[in-house]
């Protein structure tokens, strides 16, 4: 395993650019160890904003045959790269220094080549980027990185800006009430209903008038007996 000691030792190191003109030794040496970047590691989150006392967790997996991963955390204030942890195939664990089990702890995932590195109990000292990392070749490849901030107060969710939909004025329109067409009649029921009675009314005259001079006849005839 590479001792962080002779890490530090290093005149050369393979650290993304925007880093490498603070580490870089101005000696002019032919570098034995350094730090690359490779897409042999895929390491995610990105970016992780936990709150102070709880704890996150971080994943790495790696795409092919290693001899153990390695867990790095840079400090941008002391610019310096710190050893946290180091797990191998068979499941060894070995700690840097100064660093307890209770702290951190690296977990397979699902998959069999999956390190996952879990921080508890966080505080602001635990800022940094951590970086998953194998040892090829002399040199450690990283993974992208991951960025960690600790805060006392998660800020809360940004409020939505979309405006409230405008009410639009409603027209006020009065509308006629219907017919009850229950309780009126149409022409074409009226119309017959009259002329079926002034029909009947009609007979019943003429059938009273008859009766009348059939009635007016037997009297005559009575008297005149």
């Amino acid at each position: 395993m590479l001792a962080l000691s002779s890490l530090t030792q290093t005149p050369f190191m393979c650290l993304p650019r925007q880093r490498t003109t603070k580490i870089i030794s101005t000696k002019a040496a032919k570098p034995k160890h350094g730090f690359c970047r490779s897409i042999l590691l895929s390491q995610t989150p990105g970016h992780i904003l936990a709150q102070t006392n709880n704890k996150t967790e971080i994943f790495c997996r790696v795409k092919k045959d290693h001899s153990g991963v390695y867990w790095y955390r840079w400090n941008e204030e002391r610019q310096h790269f710190q050893f946290l942890v180091f797990l191998n195939p068979l499941g060894k664990t070995t700690y840097g220094t100064n660093i307890g089990r209770e702290k951190f702890s690296v977990h397979g995932g699902s998959s069999q080549n999956s390190y996952n590195l879990q921080i508890h109990h966080l505080q602001a000292s635990d800022n940094g980027t951590y970086y998953c990392t194998v040892s090829e070749s002399s040199e450690l490849i990283l993974g992208s990185g991951t960025r960690l901030g600790v805060v006392d107060v998660l800020p809360l969710p940004p409020k939505s800006t979309r405006a409230p939909p405008s009410k639009k004025p409603t027209r006020c329109i009065t509308k006629s009430r219907p017919v009850d067409k229950k309780g009126g009649c149409s022409a074409f029921v009226w119309v017959p209903l009259a002329t079926c009675t002034l029909t009947l009314l009609l007979c019943l005259a003429a059938i009273g008038h008859r009766f009348h001079r059939l009635r007016r006849r037997l009297w005559l005839r009575v008297h005149r007996q």
